[in-house]
């Protein structure tokens, strides 16, 4: 499995959206310029948070983005299916009843694709979001970001 930059930037918008929405909503820019992600694609990625349930949007000057369910609720595995979609490593037809497969009767291939897709959904779906953000209090108390745009 590879994931894509959907994958990658989003799990750390929403890392920082949880670390920082605590007190406010937080806003698209200030995302932006702590995790030096671009507004446009950052949107994109919040668009598909808020359309799985992970997000969801408070209006008005002070507006911005909060999580919509507690941090301890929400799984690095929901996150990353919510921007890439299935996260299993290889589409094999033998475990879809509908699609079916030729060679699925003699294919032992399919148990190791099976037990990697296993794997890395019991390890993902462990994985909650309050743990990474009290891991990034950790590598980085003060919350100071490194980008120099976050001084402006």
């Amino acid at each position: 499995m590879k994931l894509s930059t959907k994958g990658r930037y989003g799990l750390r918008a929403i890392i920082d959206l949880a670390r920082y929405s605590e007190e406010e909503p937080v806003s698209i820019n200030n995302i932006s310029i702590r995790q030096d992600i671009s507004e446009r694609y950052l949107e994109q990625l919040v668009a598909l948070l808020k359309k799985a349930g992970l997000v969801k949007s408070i209006r008005g000057a002070t507006g911005g983005y909060v999580l919509a369910k507690r941090a301890e609720e929400i799984s690095v595995g929901d996150v990353l299916r919510a921007l890439e979609g299935s996260l299993e490593p290889v589409k094999c037809a033998a475990f879809y009843s509908d699609e079916g497969c030729m060679a699925s009767d003699g294919c032992v291939t399919k148990y190791v694709w099976q037990k990697i897709n296993d794997s890395i959904n019991k390890t993902v779906d462990e994985i909650m979001l309050d743990e990474l953000v009290r891991e990034s209090k950790m590598i980085n108390p003060e919350g100071d970001c490194e980008n120099p745009r976050c001084n402006q």
